[in-house]
């Protein structure tokens, strides 16, 4: 059994700064949790308490239903992949891997079972007898993994483990840690500043703003159903956009009035919802690939919105268009073959069907 739960867990270091307030959360045995949000959020500070590095200050943290507060690290069966690899250079890859087993006295022919088993799984065969030096950055963090993995904690622990990582490297390294959580089924904590890792990578992600859980969900619940406008702005590439506006009645009809002479029609299903807002100022958030999208494009009533194209980004398959609305800009996610200049006039159709609005006293979703 290798729950983790952390109840009412908070981290204050010296001087009353607060790190980490009121976290709650249970992670199922088995599950892949990512913890994401911006540079000082908590997040690693919430991995590292898990792990012992870090004191708890008030709370608890159960691993396996044992409560681990007063746990060393090591007593705590978790292993621990850091973004710098920690691998030691004087060694080879099998001496690394096999390093912590023969601290723990583990009898000989064990150790090598084992290096082969997560050698075979991680594909480091041929790279047994090399050292970190002549290995690349990809292959160091696969030795990392491994060292994790022979191991065979009953949770693992990764703090951002690809971000000294390039591009090409960290998208081949997130499916081979999806690939292994699939493979091994251990309990998983993942650490990321990237929602592009969270995304990809998570069961279940916790978002993070100073200290705080802002929404704990699964991927496609936190991009479709946001609970604020903190959440809806850091999920999702390139951000969702955020218009500031008014609903305001037009006979029967509410609308959404705002930058640049923008009236956008609301649903049925947004009037009954934001029916009290009348005459109140809200915020409208749209995702790029709402605005001027085919899909939006061929629906013969959609709203529009007028504005001139500033930047043209083509990306392959699809172009990111940056336009100017009066003071205000946005920015749509269109098929590449749309041939737009910039300066150019446009009117691309609006999905509202998919539309949010926050309240600005608050930045809580309410439609």
């Amino acid at each position: 059994m290798a729950e983790v739960t952390l109840k009412s867990v908070d981290k204050v270091y010296a001087g009353g700064v607060k790190a980490v307030s009121d976290f709650n959360m249970e992670i199922r045995d088995g599950e892949f949790v990512v913890l994401v949000g911006p540079s000082g959020c908590g997040k690693s500070t919430t991995l590292r308490m898990v792990a012992g590095l870090e004191e708890i200050t008030a709370g608890t943290v159960a691993i396996g239903g044992r409560v681990v507060n007063d746990v060393p690290p090591k007593d705590r069966d978790i292993a621990m992949v850091f973004q710098n690899y920690a691998l030691y250079p004087h060694m080879s890859v099998y001496e690394n891997m096999a390093f912590g087993l023969k601290l723990r006295r583990f009898p000989k022919k064990e150790i090598d079972t084992r290096i082969q088993e997560a050698a075979r799984i991680l594909g480091l065969q041929d790279l047994l007898e090399r050292r970190p030096k002549a290995l690349s950055g990809g292959q160091r963090q696969r030795v990392a993994v491994g060292r994790a993995i022979v191991r065979k904690p009953a949770v693992f622990l990764f703090d951002e483990p690809l971000s000294n990582l390039d591009a090409k490297l960290r998208v081949q390294m997130r499916v081979e840690i999806s690939r292994l959580h699939s493979t091994i089924g251990s309990t998983m904590i993942y650490v990321t500043h990237d929602q592009v890792e969270a995304m990809t990578m998570g069961e279940r992600i916790v978002v993070m703003k100073d200290g705080f859980i802002q929404q704990i969900a699964d991927p496609l619940t936190l991009y479709d159903f946001p609970v604020n406008r903190f959440v809806a702005g850091f999920i999702g590439t390139p951000p969702m956009n955020f218009f500031e506006g008014t609903i305001k009645a037009r006979g029967a009809a509410l609308t959404f009035e705002g930058p640049g002479g923008m009236s956008l029609a609301l649903t049925e299903k947004q009037r009954a919802g934001l029916a009290p807002y009348r005459d109140k100022p809200v915020a409208l958030g749209l995702r790029p690939e709402d605005i001027g999208s085919p899909a939006a494009e061929r629906i013969a009533d959609a709203p529009r919105i007028r504005a001139l194209v500033d930047v043209v980004e083509p990306m392959g398959a699809e172009s990111y268009i940056y336009h100017k609305l009066g003071a205000a800009t946005f920015v749509s996610r269109v098929d590449a073959h749309q041939r737009l200049k910039e300066g150019q006039g446009v009117e691309p159709a609006v999905f509202m069907d998919k539309a949010h609005f926050f309240d600005p006293a608050n930045d809580a979703r309410i439609g």
